[in-house]
């Protein structure tokens, strides 16, 4: 019979690191286990074509014509974010900004166009927070 106990080479976890129970699906187990040993990790995807204004809308802030937008829909939208919103029925790509009074517009980045004001009558909803642009090169 092995020995039981005593430190082993790479065994365990940091001495005084806390742990913590978690509940997890019996059909989940196994895409849990792949992720935490780092044999596989699928990022979900969705892609769509979405209306950002011309070329030179969003240079100052790097975004530009056929860039793919990463969008983190587990961030909660704040003043100043790039979101893409859905507007009356239009996807777009715009600068939140929300008003002391409560007021919200859409603000493109570039000054030619004017902030969209989201009023009550607005069918909107903010469908996630922009994090990163990525720029094909060739």
């Amino acid at each position: 019979m092995a020995p039981r106990g005593g430190a082993r080479a790479g065994a365990g976890r940091p001495k005084g690191e806390e742990t913590k129970v978690m509940r997890i699906p019996i059909g989940k187990i196994r895409d849990v286990m792949e992720i935490i040993e780092g044999e596989s990790y699928d990022i979900p995807m969705f892609s769509s074509k979405v209306q950002a204004g011309v070329p030179e809308m969003a240079d100052d802030v790097g975004i530009h014509s056929d860039d793919t937008l990463i969008v983190d829909r587990s961030i909660t939208p704040r003043n100043g974010h790039i979101v893409i919103a859905a507007l009356d029925g239009a996807l777009t790509v715009k600068r939140l900004s929300i008003e002391s009074d409560g007021r919200v517009f859409l603000l493109p980045e570039n000054q030619q166009f004017s902030p969209i004001p989201v009023t009550e009558e607005s069918d909107f909803h903010i469908w996630g927070v922009v994090t990163n642009s990525i720029r094909n090169l060739s």
